[in-house]
C-alpha cells in the first residue's frame, strides 16, 4: 500500500504566533511529503529487489524515511492551536487526568517536566526528536531524545518535539530554547492523554 501525506486537523496559520503559517507549510507539504515520496520509492525499489545485498543497501532508506513519516504524522497530531487564545484550542493545556497526574508523579509539576524536557532535547548533537514517553513495564513517565529521523521504540511515544532546523528555524532562527518555549503554547496534551489511555487499554488485552 503506498503511503500518503495525512492532512492538518488544523489550518497552517492555526498555531500562530508560536509556530509560524510559512513554517507549517512548508514542514507539511515540503519536507513531510518529501519522506512519504521516498520511502514509497524505497518500499517499491525493495519489493523489486532480487538479491539480499540489494535489500541490505535500501534499509537505510526505509529506516530514516519511515521515521520521518511516523515521527511526523504523530507530530501533527500533537499540537492544537493555542488555548490561551480563548478561541477554542486546546494546545497548552493540560488539564486534571491520568497524564497529569504521572507528570506530577514523576517531576512535581509539569513546569519541572518542561524544563528537563527542553534541556535533554536542546542536548541533541544536531537533528532529531524529543519525547516524552510511557513505559508499560514501570507505569512512569520518561523524557527521550532519538537521533535523526529514528522513532521511539523503547517506550510508547506521547508526545514528540522535531528539533531539526526546519522545523524553526525560519521563526527562530538558531535560538533553539526560544522554539522549545514557544512551543509547549501549542501542545496537545489532549492527544497525548488519549495516547496514554490507549497503550494501558492494549496492554490488558
Amino acid at each position: 500500500m503506498s503511503n500518503t501525506l495525512p492532512d492538518l486537523p488544523y489550518a497552517y496559520d492555526a498555531l500562530e504566533p508560536y509556530i509560524s503559517k510559512q513554517i507549517m507549510t512548508l514542514h507539511h507539504t515540503k519536507h513531510h511529503q518529501t519522506y512519504v515520496n521516498a520511502l514509497n520509492a524505497a518500499e517499491t525499489a525493495y519489493a523489486k529487489a532480487s538479491t539480499p545485498k540489494e535489500r541490505i543497501a535500501l534499509q537505510a532508506a526505509l529506516r530514516f524515511n519511515g521515521g520521518g513519516h511516523i515521527n511526523h504524522s504523530l507530530f501533527w497530531k500533537n499540537l492544537a492551536p493555542a488555548h490561551a487564545h480563548g478561541k477554542g484550542g486546546r494546545g497548552g493545556a493540560l488539564r486534571d487526568g491520568p497524564l497529569k497526574e504521572l507528570i506530577v508523579a514523576r517531576w512535581g509539576s509539569l513546569e519541572v517536566m518542561q524544563k528537563e524536557f527542553n534541556a535533554a532535547t536542546l542536548g541533541i548533537q544536531g537533528s532529531g526528536w524529543g519525547w516524552l514517553g510511557y513505559s508499560l513495564k514501570t507505569n512512569r513517565l520518561e523524557i527521550a531524545t532519538t537521533p535523526n529521523q529514528d522513532p521511539l521504540l523503547d517506550l510508547v511515544p506521547l508526545l514528540g518535539v522535531d528539533i531539526w532546523e526546519h522545523a524553526f528555524y525560519l521563526q527562530y532562527l538558531n535560538v533553539k530554547p526560544d522554539y522549545l518555549n514557544a512551543i509547549w503554547h501549542v501542545i496537545n496534551f489532549e492527544e497525548a492523554e488519549k495516547r496514554l489511555l490507549e497503550a494501558n487499554q492494549e496492554s490488558r488485552l
